[in-house]
């Protein structure tokens, strides 16, 4: 285990750890980084990797919402916290789509769309998705400012839009879901928040459908893929505690314009990079 890997795997956390949340899709980055940025791990590992950190990225939500998402309270005895439960229900309404359909076509979806093309086309076609859904969406009345107000119909939807990004890689899942929720006159907080839960499942369940299909392949970790899947966790955690911090105040003042602008200049630069240098 040479110190070049380490720094390398520190690097990968920082841009999961930044990717993850903002919606410009980690795995557009992850492809870019990857060519220039080679772990010397096996394929297969390399493939796990890249989910199983995004556990650090998940606990960063969870450390920073604790109190909205603990549904027990332990003042004059243990009680139910009736707001938190009803939300984690609607949480799992929504992550109906993505946890079937992923689940049962994971490794098809993989090996048709896992692609430079289709992340580029991703890229660019939801920066120009999210461009027209805020142009439109500008000086409209919103019909939910507070997560208490999405219905469980509301919340399967959004579900519907992480499943795209469940599909194609390069939409990106906080994208898709927070332009899902404005589409359904969702505000921007209440979107982003409600994509930050969501994702605690997706990840969960993804990142156990990587392991077990790492371990079903290579039998056991090396002492250096452990060491170098710890490290890439706990960066990404730090690291994502910072960009959840930076974009919930951001949606409090801006939208998504400059998001989807960025989406269609990363993803030219993916398809200069493959297909013209």
């Amino acid at each position: 285990m040479e110190f070049i890997e380490i720094l390398k795997v520190i690097f990968l956390g920082i841009v999961e750890g930044i990717t993850e949340w903002l919606p410009i899709s980690s795995t557009g980055h992850m492809i870019l980084v990857d060519e220039f940025i080679k772990l010397n791990v096996s394929p297969q590992f390399m493939e796990m990797f890249l989910v199983v950190i995004q556990l650090g990225a998940v606990m960063a939500v969870v450390v920073l919402y604790w109190n909205k998402l603990f549904p027990f309270s332990f003042e004059h005895g243990i009680r139910i916290k009736k707001d938190s439960m009803t939300m984690w229900f609607k949480i799992l309404v929504a992550s109906i789509p993505a946890g079937v359909i992923g689940v049962l076509f994971d490794d098809v979806f993989n090996e048709l769309f896992f692609n430079p093309t289709t992340v580029a086309i991703m890229l660019i076609l939801f920066g120009v998705i999210f461009i027209v859904v805020e142009d439109r969406s500008r000086g409209k009345r919103l019909k939910v400012n507070d997560i208490s107000e999405i219905t469980y119909y509301t919340a399967f939807l959004i579900g519907v839009f992480q499943l795209i990004a469940a599909i194609f890689p390069g939409v990106s899942r906080s994208g898709a879901t927070i332009i899902g929720a404005l589409i359904l006159g969702v505000s921007r907080v209440v979107g982003a928040e409600f994509t930050f839960f969501l994702a605690i499942p997706a990840m969960f369940g993804g990142s156990a459908l990587k392991l077990v299909k790492f371990m079903k392949f290579a039998g056991a970790f090396s002492g250096a893929e452990i060491v170098y899947l710890g490290l890439g966790t706990v960066v990404a955690f730090v690291v994502s505690i910072f960009a959840l911090k930076f974009l919930v105040g951001y949606v409090k003042k801006h939208d998504f314009t400059v998001f989807g602008w960025y989406r269609i200049a990363l993803g030219i630069v993916v398809l200069l990079y493959f297909y013209v240098f």
